[in-house]
Formats: structure tokens, sequence, C-alpha cells
């Protein structure tokens, strides 16, 4: 396999779980961007031999909630700096989309990275590195089920076990779980796990 190739390959794993994530987070994917194979990739996306990493670029709406749309954006700058995150911006306000994704081959700057911070009153922005997405984690065996729950099965769970939000367990925002669904500050998500007594048993941590 020549070194096109393996970056082909590299590309469609990042491409395909990349589209997975945002499925499992509410939004709407089609059933053919999930289950196309590395051939139909090459076709699509390398007609001459290569990747450009632009045409992987995509946004789609909540399933829920189609007012509320999310940005993929694949940088084709290595090492992410000002102009790129400026272009990324940009595509957020022309799109008028509150949320986006980076993802990048080799590093971000500081600089670049504190855009993300600076810009959060206005957008949720979130990167990834590209080695980030080659396996998708939530598939690993060792990884127990997550679900986000609702504001008010939050509030239910509380009340019910007559719970602080201080007294749940935390997962931190920068666990790959978390990332991996966006958690953020305050959601609490439930954990399944299989229990040889009972079949399974659930866990409630919050995010922090």
């Amino acid at each position: 396999m020549s070194d096109d190739d393996r970056e082909i390959a590299r590309l469609w794993r990042i491409n395909r779980t990349i589209h997975e994530l945002v499925q499992d987070r509410g939004y709407e994917v089609s059933e053919d961007e999930l289950a196309m194979d590395l051939q139909t990739f090459k076709e699509q996306y390398a007609r001459n031999g290569m990747v450009d990493r632009n045409s992987l670029n995509f946004f789609t709406n909540a399933i829920h909630n189609p007012s509320q749309s999310i940005f993929i954006f694949f940088s084709d700058e290595k090492n992410v700096g000002i102009r790129t995150m400026k272009k990324f911006i940009g595509i957020l306000e022309e799109k008028k989309i509150g949320s986006g994704i980076i993802i990048y081959s080799h590093s971000m700057t500081p600089a670049s990275k504190k855009v993300i911070n600076t810009m959060a009153s206005t957008y949720r922005l979130e990167e990834f590195a590209e080695s980030d997405l080659l396996v998708n984690i939530t598939h690993h065996k060792l990884v127990p089920r997550h679900e986000l729950l609702s504001d008010d099965e939050k509030r239910a769970l509380l009340e019910r076990y007559r719970l602080r939000e201080t007294q749940l367990p935390r997962i931190m925002l920068s666990d790959p779980v978390a990332r991996y669904y966006g958690l953020r500050r305050g959601q609490v998500v439930k954990i399944t796990r299989p229990s040889e007594t009972s079949g399974r048993y659930a866990s409630y941590r919050i995010a922090f």
C-alpha cells in the first residue's frame, strides 16, 4: 500500500467517526455516509489519488430542533493558526451556524486555541486532532453506554434520590467520552454497565 493509499484509508476512518459522533449527538446523518466503504470514499473524495480536506466539510441540523446546526471543518493547514480560525469562524458567520468542530492533522497554536474561549459567548467551538477520530472510542468493548439526560430527566433524578448536583460523581469535560458527546458543564450522563448479578446497572455522572 502506498503512502497516498494509507492517507486515504486514514481519512476514510476519520470521516466515518466524525459522522458517527454527529449522529450520536442527535444530528441528521445519512446512512450512506455512515455505511460508506473505502472504495466508495476513494471514488467520491479522492478522484486524483489524494483527498482535498475541504471536500470533507459538512453541516447538518439537529433532528429534534432543525434550527440548531453544526458545521464540521477539516483544516487543510497542518498546524492551525489564527488565519485558519478566521476562515472557520467566517464560514459559521456566513451560514449563521452557532456550533462548529475543527479537525486538524498536527497541532493548534496556543493563539488559535485561545480563539475558542474568546468566542465562546458567540459560537460553541470544539477541536479534535485527526488522531482522536481514527477509532470511535464509544465502540470499544470497555467503554460502557453513555446517555445524556435531558434537563427534566436530570431534575427527576435529583428529586428521586434527594441529591444536590454536588453530590453526583463527576465526569471531566476533558474526558474522551465527554468530548465525544460534547458534554457541557452541569449536564448529567447515565452510564450503563453489565453486571454479573443483575444483568446491568446504571450510574450517573455530572459533567464538570
